[in-house]
């Protein structure tokens, strides 16, 4: 088992403006590829989680969403990155019934540890939103930090988990 790096994406890997899904309106967090290089060196693994309500209100379709995630998961290789996972939540409760993968509920999280055999006890997750710590502390991540600004440092990672 391995600890992951879950990293919201809208405000922690790129910068949140309102239902991203084309790649000119996509622009990476400064700091992002460094902090995730330092996961990496560290151990972990990479996993993307993002909410994705535009899907749900026709503002954009799944496959503009998987055009925009293949191309990001592109600009993390040419970094010499891996992520090992980029999980989404196409829903909103005011377009369907409730889900279990829509933060603040556990649900990308838990099936990524299912998927990949993570070790949730010793993870750490980035959220901007309260709804992203929440999910974390669900899950049983005992590490959940809240970003705000406009930049991911290093700094803001407790490593030694």
């Amino acid at each position: 088992m391995q600890p992951a790096l879950f990293l919201d994406r809208d405000g922690v890997v790129n910068v949140e403006r309102k239902y991203v899904y084309r790649i000119a309106d996509f622009e990476f967090m400064p700091g992002i590829f460094n902090l995730c290089r330092q996961a990496v060196q560290r151990g972990y693994l990479i996993v993307i989680i993002s909410n994705q309500a535009g899907i749900a209100r026709g503002f954009y379709t799944e496959q503009d969403f998987e055009k925009l995630t293949q191309w990001m998961l592109e600009q993390f290789k040419q970094q010499g990155i891996q992520i090992k996972a980029v999980y989404h939540c196409p829903h909103h409760p005011d377009f369907g019934p409730p889900c279990s993968c829509r933060k603040p509920e556990p649900g990308m999280i838990l099936a990524a540890q299912k998927d990949h055999d993570l070790d949730l006890a010793h993870s750490i997750l980035l959220g901007d939103k309260v709804c992203d710590l929440e999910a974390g502390q669900r899950a049983g991540i005992p590490t959940n930090i809240r970003v705000s600004g406009n930049s991911i440092r290093s700094a803001m990672v407790p490593w030694n988990v």
